[in-house]
């Protein structure tokens, strides 16, 4: 086992020891960062768009970032088992025990083939069914979110060195405004079960946003509550997820338990959820009737 991983071996289990939250965290920034050169360049030309086996869009800059991703992760991380979205669409699915790596090269291919710049880079640890750290870049927007033990923030070009930490912004979750809340919906996908979810809410103002942003924005405060009803895939999820639990927030499913990961049986689909900042203003009924 190289230097590296051993030092990341020591806080929550694996196989008996522990990882190092954070220095992992610190790892998929890095790999995200470089990866991000490669969407961007695609970004910036053809993208040779097409639909996968369920209708989904995919393109170069998908596969381009995943093999990045998947090379680096090997190297650095060896030891961890990794499902990545476009290695699943191939019928790939490597996972085994309880602690694995999650990742969606382009979370919002959608956005990013309409060019609208919310599109995502999505990296994120899972054990024991929990995600405990994860990294969200939006490379044409020139943000990353951070969470491990801690969460945190920083502008950044693709392919820049990350600053360290305490040259980062720390993110936090915000309490409820008493004056009402600001929901956050999806772009792309809308439905009248989260239409009426938002409507039992005190909603002052609801934005749009894509991909895994609107877990960043509940996270470093700028939106309270984000439903998701429709269909999403772990790898969609798990690094937003991360930070959002880093930052002080939570994702509950429809019984109102945390969000859980490793859902072989289920191809790793994720059922309905709702993200939330401050969890004083959670409605124990809101999240379960719907």
């Amino acid at each position: 086992m190289s230097t590296e991983m051993n030092s990341l071996l020591a806080g929550t289990p694996h196989g008996g020891a522990s990882v190092d939250r954070d220095a992992i965290a610190e790892i998929f920034a890095e790999i995200a960062l470089e990866a991000a050169i490669a969407v961007m360049s695609v970004y910036t030309s053809d993208s040779h768009a097409r639909r996968k086996a369920d209708k989904s869009p995919v393109c170069d800059a998908d596969e381009y970032a995943e093999a990045i991703i998947l090379e680096r992760l090997a190297e650095r991380l060896p030891s961890f088992p990794v499902l990545a979205e476009e290695a699943a669409a191939h019928g790939k699915k490597t996972v085994a025990g309880s602690t694995f790596i999650l990742v969606d090269p382009v979370d919002g291919t959608r956005e990013f083939l309409n060019r609208n710049g919310e599109f995502t880079i999505n990296i994120g640890l899972i054990v024991d069914g929990a995600p405990l750290a994860g990294v969200v870049y939006a490379p044409a927007l020139g943000q990353i979110w951070i969470g491990g033990a801690t969460a945190t923030s920083c502008k950044i070009a693709p392919g820049a060195t990350l600053p360290p930490i305490g040259e980062r912004r720390a993110i936090h979750v915000r309490p409820a405004p008493t004056q009402g809340l600001t929901a956050l919906a999806s772009r792309s996908h809308s439905d009248p079960e989260t239409e009426a979810f938002l409507a039992q809410l005190p909603i002052k103002e609801r934005r749009a946003a894509g991909s895994s942003l609107k877990f960043c924005a509940v996270a470093e405060g700028d939106a309270d509550v984000y439903p998701r009803f429709g269909q999403t895939m772990e790898w969609d999820t798990a690094a937003g997820d991360a930070v959002l639990r880093a930052a002080g927030g939570i994702v509950l499913d429809r019984e109102q338990h945390p969000l859980r990961y490793g859902k072989a049986g289920l191809q790793f689909r994720n059922g309905p959820f709702v993200a939330w900042g401050d969890r004083k203003a959670i409605q124990p009924s809101s999240a379960a009737d719907h």
